[in-house]
């Protein structure tokens, strides 16, 4: 039988919001002084957020309006593009990769850079997701998400939030014995809670990979196939486990899903087999095994219809 764990019973956005675990790679606390500019570039498969503790700049991702950032502001691009930091529309930009850090940590640092002017201290980090269950919700979301930190909101997720807020704050202006254990860990939650935000939406996620989560039937299958990718699943037996036709599953899962049942199944086998290769060393043949594959030649093909590539590069491509 099957184990179930306990989030995973009857909410299967909540399952996929659970498996945004991140593992963070960089953290930086920015000094900046009157002007100046910084430049971030892409980070594939990674997420931007930004925290501005004090002072005041501008948020200019290519193609969106670009948007001032107050104090307590929480902003995130959530799909790693290259995007400015401007204290003021039009300074010119350095490469944040360009500059000069104190170091505080394997993961911490501490910028200080500009003109000497009136100052800003923001927070910025990036931080990666690897459960494709993750990676599936962050590709719906819109280019950036910022969250209004400003006290006095009659929200309570927004006076949470902006609490946490000022104690990163307060932990990034004097970074003492487990700081950035504190920033990281802090930092990570805030990134769930905007996600969870902009989720919260009434016109968001009604259609496509959401709108399929959130339908009680669907929703309930595409679980079983995230939490158990290697049992032998196959149309007839989705549809008994979720009480339906299975011309009637096929169908209403083709609808909301946008492809067919079993095209799904193998996608995201192929999904969690990748992740397997970048990050635990998994040998090919193990892995098909792992994954319900008679022979490791089946997965083979599989995987490379679905990444269009081979196993193995895909593993020497990540070395």
């Amino acid at each position: 039988m099957r184990g179930e764990e306990p989030w995973a019973t009857g909410d299967p956005l909540g399952e996929a919001l659970h498996f945004l675990r991140m593992s963070g790679t960089f953290y930086c606390r920015s000094e900046l002084t009157a002007p100046w500019g910084l430049h971030l570039p892409p980070e594939p498969e990674a997420m931007w957020f930004h925290v501005v503790n004090t002072g005041r700049c501008w948020l200019d991702v290519d193609g969106d309006e670009p948007r001032q950032l107050q104090p307590g502001d929480f902003a995130l691009v959530p799909h790693g593009e290259g995007h400015l930091l401007l204290g003021e529309p039009g300074t010119p930009a350095e490469r944040v990769d360009e500059l000069e850090y104190d170091y505080a940590g394997d993961r911490y640092a501490i910028l200080r850079y500009g003109g000497g002017g009136t100052p800003t201290s923001v927070v910025c980090g990036t931080v990666r997701l690897g459960h494709p269950a993750a990676r599936s919700l962050v590709a719906l979301l819109p280019r950036t998400i910022v969250i209004d930190g400003a006290p006095g909101s009659p929200s309570p997720e927004a006076e949470w939030m902006y609490s946490t807020l000022r104690l990163i704050a307060a932990e990034g202006r004097r970074l003492r014995p487990g700081g950035e254990a504190v920033i990281t860990r802090l930092s990570d939650i805030l990134v769930i809670q905007a996600i969870r935000s902009w989720l919260a939406d009434e016109a968001v996620g009604q259609a496509g990979w959401l709108g399929a989560l959130r339908d009680p039937r669907i929703g309930r299958a595409m679980s079983l196939v995230h939490r158990d990718p290697a049992h032998r699943w196959s149309v007839a037996s989705l549809a008994r486990e979720v009480a339906m036709s299975r011309s009637a599953f096929a169908a209403r899962f083709t609808e909301l899903a946008g492809e067919p049942v079993m095209r799904y199944v193998t996608r995201w086998r192929m999904q969690v087999a990748l992740d397997c290769l970048r990050n635990d060393d998994a040998q090919v043949a193990a892995l098909a095994s792992r994954l319900g594959y008679e022979s490791e030649a089946a997965f083979s093909r599989a995987f490379k219809r679905t990444h269009g590539i081979a196993p193995g590069a895909a593993r020497r491509a990540c070395a």
